[in-house]
């Protein structure tokens, strides 16, 4: 009996295999690339259709400015004025690294980015749905020398403080 029952635990652990990825990491990692390249490129052309279009209904954009934390609906009225004029924006890719996960459906990066605003940071997650990446999350950042944080304090102080009050109510 004892046979028995460890033959049908075998049976049912061989029927039940762990899923495993289909792809590379460097594949997704192209995959990613190329997504995230032509979402930067649809901004610049500004096609708005091609650039939402890779985000997906509950994704959050988050901008260079403390009161932008937007999800897509948000952003997409925000944005909308500028996709309409003919120039959304141009970031153009200075540096990335994608990072995987264990079950390669969602990955992070992180990306240098050239704008008009000088040298930014972007990061963000997306996850593979019916074999489609949609960006989930995106995190604007202006970079600062660690050297120039005193004048950007002092520029900011006024405006943080109001801004602050909001929360500390």
């Amino acid at each position: 009996m004892r046979y028995l029952i460890l033959m049908i635990c075998l049976v049912l652990v061989g029927c039940n295999p762990a899923k495993k990825p289909t792809q590379s990491v460097a594949e997704i990692k192209r995959e990613v690339n190329s997504l995230m390249n032509d979402w930067h490129a649809a901004a610049s052309e500004a096609n708005y259709e091609n650039y939402f279009s890779k985000m997906d209904s509950i994704s959050v954009f988050i901008g260079t400015d403390a009161s932008e934390n937007w999800d897509k609906k948000a952003f997409q009225d925000f944005s909308k004025p500028y996709f309409d004029k003919g120039k959304a924006w141009d970031f153009k890719v200075l540096e990335r690294n994608v990072y995987t996960s264990k079950n390669s459906e969602v990955v992070w990066f992180d990306e240098l980015l050239s704008t008009w605003m000088g040298t930014c940071r972007g990061s963000g997650v997306l996850e593979k749905e019916s074999n489609e990446w949609k960006i989930k999350h995106y995190v604007l950042s202006v970079t600062i020398p660690n050297d120039d944080i005193q004048k950007v304090i002092v520029a900011t102080k006024e405006r943080d403080s109001i801004f602050q009050s909001k929360f500390l109510k």
